[in-house]
């Protein structure tokens, strides 16, 4: 149960106690969203990429991660924070591959915020990261309504899940800077799943984001990804603080 976004209180609740509840959690996001610009001036100034990758349990991200690290390591100085309630599991599958992480078990929360995020960066120097991938926690809802200072927001959509995803949790989808079909291998075996359908109500949300779509296991699709990843890097305004900072240097 989460402990600060408000999603697990009681239903029906009126009167004062609900006035002062309303009171609080607005307070809450303030502060959060006062936070997570400070973490944004930190990441920006340092000349770091930040994209927090956001879906529900067993979408893919930790795969989506472990295949684009292999290859974008080669290219850019990668770190990762693991958001989860408990575990190291998926930190250990990042470390495996020689890429920096830092673990964030919320406990109860249901998602990170941007004092998780900030206190986790203490274990990292900015100065050396190129690219920084937050993995939020695994929801559909919540993770949506915290901003942690990132630049970019990539939501993954497993084919195995359902194309009314969109439909179903429009809060989370509209903050999409890119939407990810993840396992796409799977989809001879998911007959229901349509992508046309995903996109149709993804578009319903007035968004436009673009929507790739591919397989961590087969590597289909991951092209298109990584020239996405790619162009952003190049075309981010972060990269202007570095060279400023450099002097001026190309």
């Amino acid at each position: 149960m989460c402990v600060d976004c408000g999603c697990g209180k009681p239903p029906g609740i009126s009167g004062p106690q609900e006035t002062a509840s309303i009171s609080l959690l607005q307070n809450l996001h303030q502060q959060n969203q006062d936070l997570a610009a400070h973490n944004r001036e930190h990441f920006s100034s340092a000349g770091t990429l930040v994209l927090n990758l956001m879906s529900s349990p067993g979408a893919g991200k930790t795969a989506l991660l472990e295949a684009t690290l292999r290859t974008l390591q080669k290219h850019y100085r990668c770190a990762v924070l693991e958001g989860d309630l408990e575990t190291e599991l998926d930190a250990q599958r990042i470390r495996a591959l020689d890429i920096p992480v830092v673990q964030i078990t919320t406990g109860s929360a249901c998602h990170l915020d941007a004092q998780l995020v900030h206190n986790a960066l203490h274990g990292m120097d900015l100065a050396e990261i190129d690219l920084l991938f937050i993995e939020n926690v695994g929801n559909l809802v919540c993770p949506a309504s915290f901003d942690l200072g990132q630049h970019l927001n990539v939501v993954l959509l497993s084919v195995t899940e359902g194309d009314d995803k969109p439909a179903k949790y429009p809060v989370m989808f509209r903050t999409a800077d890119l939407l990810v079909i993840s396992k796409l291998d799977l989809l001879p075996h998911v007959g229901d799943f349509r992508i046309d359908r995903a996109e149709n109500f993804l578009r319903a949300l007035a968004s436009p984001a673009p929507i790739i779509s591919l397989s961590a296991r087969s590597g289909a699709g991951l092209d298109e990804w990584l020239a996405w990843l790619h162009a952003h890097k190049a075309q981010s305004p972060v990269d202007e603080a570095r060279v400023v900072e450099n002097g001026g240097a190309g």
